[in-house]
């Protein structure tokens, strides 16, 4: 991710939770199938495998992701990497909010979590961020792109965007 954080400042974060959109997967409509089922596309397997190097450099504790195919698929490689169990959550699946995520990873004790969403999820987590006064430099959600939130006692305190690998 553009600037990886120091020791100390992984020490002063709360948690850092980030938020990766679901890798390329095609498109929705070319899919015949139960959308749920639509994996990655060849490009979105290579985003995956280079999202794994790049969240490794503040390597996470926990791994989340939305239940569909697409998102489990983007951070198996970091999983895997990290040698890490991949959970699904229900709150991450496309429909969701980004309160209920957020509300549910506050009973994360883990300083830094990853977790994988939709698109909706994420323009909810942007709409959040912004209300919440601190300043975005961006408001993309590109699939395979991350969003890194600094959460302290239950308030985002600063957000930085990573486009696609």
């Amino acid at each position: 991710m553009g600037e990886d954080l120091t020791l100390a400042e992984l020490a002063m974060a709360a948690q850092l939770i980030h938020v990766v959109r679901h890798a390329h997967a095609g498109e929705r409509s070319a899919w015949t199938h139960d959308d749920d089922l639509r994996p990655l596309s060849d490009r979105g397997c290579i985003q995956a495998e280079r999202l794994a190097t790049t969240l490794s450099a503040t390597p996470p504790l926990v791994i989340y992701s939305s239940p569909s195919l697409r998102c489990i698929a983007t951070v198996l490689p970091l999983a895997h990497a990290q040698r890490l169990p991949l959970s699904t959550l229900g709150v991450l699946y496309e429909g969701g909010s980004a309160t209920a995520m957020l509300e549910r990873l506050a009973k994360e004790r883990s300083p830094v979590v990853v977790v994988c969403t939709h698109g909706d999820v994420l323009a909810d987590l942007l709409e959040l961020i912004a209300a919440s006064g601190v300043q975005l430099a961006a408001t993309r959600a590109e699939k395979g792109s991350t969003w890194t939130i600094e959460v302290d006692d239950g308030r985002i305190t600063a957000a930085r965007y990573a486009p696609p690998p």
